[in-house]
């Protein structure tokens, strides 16, 4: 293990003002959001997205990583470069998602623990040398009748720190992503509750596993109430709850904590983020690591059409320096307007 590589690049990655592009939807994932502009997702198509993401001038200022997909990291932008050597370039560090995604964990009902440590050594070294500095490992627990059970929380707690265990010995800083989904009609009380349970079990297991925390970024969920849930909490009590949460059961030795947006709308998660970086300072970066809630209205202005890509990439630089106020609390919900 390279403890003063891993801390270098863990601080990096939440740099101040700073935060993480998620671009590691699978092929199925990005399927689903190209249908929805009118789009054929092929090989060409994806190219081309991700080519006008990473050479959109100056999110360099915003964006510290970018999480790739296998598809990706092998691919090439428009002047030839590797996107993972384009990236390195701009200062922005390439990371690479490594999990095999969420399969329904046997005899536990409507429950699911995360696959793909078979093999993963190996691949790390791969990764390794196609240039990631880091990687991705989500954990995913659902909130619903009799769920989640102590055992599926600890078998995904397990999973995620064998993950980090073998990305800090290939020298490849490890993004912890325990999440607890907002789908169902639970209270921001009930996540906060599994949101505890929950992180009490991973930190458990990390310790277990000997895992370097100063080498390691938390990407958790925001403690909000289920989407389905007739009482939605007000922003300030997201911010308050979230916190408070985090501060119970994560060690300060953690560089930063990347919040995923979870469904959020772009502007939701934004301001979450913000209100958070106003309190008073947590022993830890609160920084983002935002798929949808950077992407979404970028895919809506580009739809496909080179004709679009300058317009597009304005729209997704934008985004980025939203959460990039949000870092410091700067940002608040009227700047939306404004900016559009």
């Amino acid at each position: 293990m390279d403890r003063a590589e891993l801390e270098s690049n863990a601080v990096a990655m939440v740099a101040p003002g700073k935060g993480i592009l998620a671009a590691d939807e699978s092929t199925g994932t990005i399927k689903k959001r190209f249908d929805k502009i009118g789009l054929e997702s092929s090989l060409e198509s994806r190219q081309a997205y991700r080519d006008l993401l990473f050479t959109a001038a100056g999110i360099e200022q915003y964006i510290s990583g970018v999480i790739l997909f296998d598809e990706t990291i092998r691919q090439k932008s428009a002047d030839g470069r590797p996107f993972p050597e384009l990236l390195a370039a701009r200062g922005i560090l390439p990371g690479i998602k490594v999990d095999a995604g969420a399969k329904p964990l046997a005899g536990f009902g409507g429950e699911t623990v995360t696959e793909g440590l078979d093999g993963l050594r190996e691949r790390l070294a791969e990764y390794r040398g196609l240039g990631a500095r880091f990687a991705k490992w989500r954990a995913v627990i659902d909130i619903g009748a009799g769920i989640p059970t102590p055992f599926a929380i600890e078998a995904n707690a397990h999973a995620l720190a064998r993950y980090a265990a073998l990305c800090q010995e290939a020298a490849i800083v490890p993004i912890v992503e325990p999440e607890v989904l907002m789908d169902g009609d639970h209270t921001i009380g009930r996540c906060e509750e599994v949101t505890e349970a929950t992180l009490a079990a991973v930190f458990r297991a990390l310790f277990a596993h000997r895992v370097c925390l100063e080498g390691i970024v938390l990407k958790p969920n925001m403690v909000i109430a289920g989407k389905k849930c007739a009482a939605q909490a007000a922003p300030q009590q997201v911010a308050d709850t979230t916190v408070a949460c985090l501060r119970r059961h994560v060690p300060s030795a953690v560089p930063g904590i990347a919040f995923l947006s979870g469904g959020q709308s772009e502007a939701e998660a934004t301001l979450h983020l913000s209100l958070m970086n106003r309190m008073a300072p947590p022993p830890w970066q609160l920084s983002f690591s935002y798929g949808r809630a950077l992407q979404q209205s970028t895919l809506d202005t580009w739809r496909g059409k080179a004709a679009s890509v300058a317009a597009a990439q304005q729209v997704f630089l934008r985004r980025a320096r939203m959460n990039g106020l949000a870092r410091n609390g700067s940002y608040n919900a009227a700047m939306e307007q404004a900016a559009a």
